[in-house]
């Protein structure tokens, strides 16, 4: 059992409290009919993360090609001590996503929170965190959100003490349009309040070449990731795509400065997903993903227009990655 430090005496035992689903039942289906009657076919990239979805992005990341989390998890070790400075002690620490991997382990070990509270779309992957995290942390109170944080949200109090920090790495951020991004920051910086604090890691503008490579992998991992989100929509909402007859196509589009990931349909077909029936014709596309890349002037200005002050930034040794450090204005 881990002691936590702060206390003398016997080891304290601490909390863990799920709250229960905010996510309209319905939801999905909605998404899913309203974005594939776009003249743009569309689907939002938080519905990748069913079951499989998450051990394929797992997978994804311990791939050759994709550097994002080799290079945050490689930041984040050689900063720690100026993070936890930046930081603070004792905080009540806020993270968006599931919270059990090596580089939220870092985090939580060195700033040592009052109270940890994990926000996840993903209920499997929300109760599987918390049970790692709370065999690890034993002395830990924490508090797991069943929510989407790219919408409004309201966040239970904890009884933490200090400032509220809220963690969200990966370059999740990214997946949001620009305009989308200002709004999540100010929906963010209402929710740490006055004194509080966000650590946001961010993918770098870089060499195309190698942003092609991350997503689109010698070994079609990505390909399978992107592929599985009809698999779900077929489970979960009676559809009859067939996956194997959609191709995954990933680009840099530099001009928005953006990855943008598709399926693309290999011949004229027709889908039915309940009593919707949509058409495709050869070659159009499903777009599934965008990952928006920042230089590191760009994205202190979004988050200066959000209500944060820009303080600190961290980068992997190549420059490929960044941490940023931002202080509620």
């Amino acid at each position: 059992m881990a002691r936590d430090p702060r206390r003398r005496g016997p080891a304290r035992l601490g909390q863990i409290r799920f709250f229960g689903s905010v996510v309209p039942a319905d939801s999905f289906r909605e998404d899913v009919i309203a974005g594939l009657s776009q003249p743009q076919k569309a689907l939002p990239p938080k519905y990748f993360y069913d079951a499989r979805g998450s051990r394929l992005f797992e997978a994804i990341c311990r791939l050759r090609e994709y550097y994002p989390t080799r290079s945050e998890l490689e930041l984040t070790r050689a900063h720690l001590d100026e993070i936890r400075r930046f930081a603070g002690t004792g905080c009540t620490l806020i993270e968006y996503g599931s919270g059990a991997s090596i580089k939220s382990r870092l985090l939580i070990e060195a700033l040592r929170p009052s109270a940890y509270i994990a926000v996840d779309i993903s209920a499997d992957a929300l109760r599987g965190a918390a049970a790692k995290l709370r065999r690890r942390f034993a002395w830990l109170d924490i508090l797991a959100v069943h929510g989407d944080f790219s919408q409004p949200l309201k966040i239970p109090v904890a009884q933490g003490r200090g400032r509220r920090v809220v963690y969200f790495p990966g370059s999740t951020i990214g997946n949001l349009t620009p305009a989308d991004a200002h709004a999540f920051l100010r929906m963010t910086r209402g929710q740490v309040g006055a004194r509080g604090a966000m650590l946001v890691g961010v993918d770098l503008k870089k060499d195309a070449n190698v942003l092609h490579a991350a997503y689109n992998d010698a070994k079609g991992v990505t390909a399978q990731f992107n592929r599985n989100l009809l698999r779900r929509i077929n489970r979960e909402l009676g559809a009859d795509f067939q996956p194997r007859r959609f191709r995954h196509y990933a680009f840099y589009n530099a001009a928005l400065g953006r990855i943008e990931m598709h399926l693309v349909s290999l011949a004229a077909q027709a889908v039915s997903v309940g009593s919707h029936r949509f058409s495709f014709d050869a070659g159009e596309s499903i777009h599934t993903e965008n990952s928006y890349k920042y230089a590191i002037g760009e994205f202190r200005a979004l988050a200066a227009s959000s209500g944060f002050s820009a303080r600190k930034v961290w980068l992997d040794a190549k420059g490929l990655f960044s941490l940023h450090g931002l202080a509620a204005a």
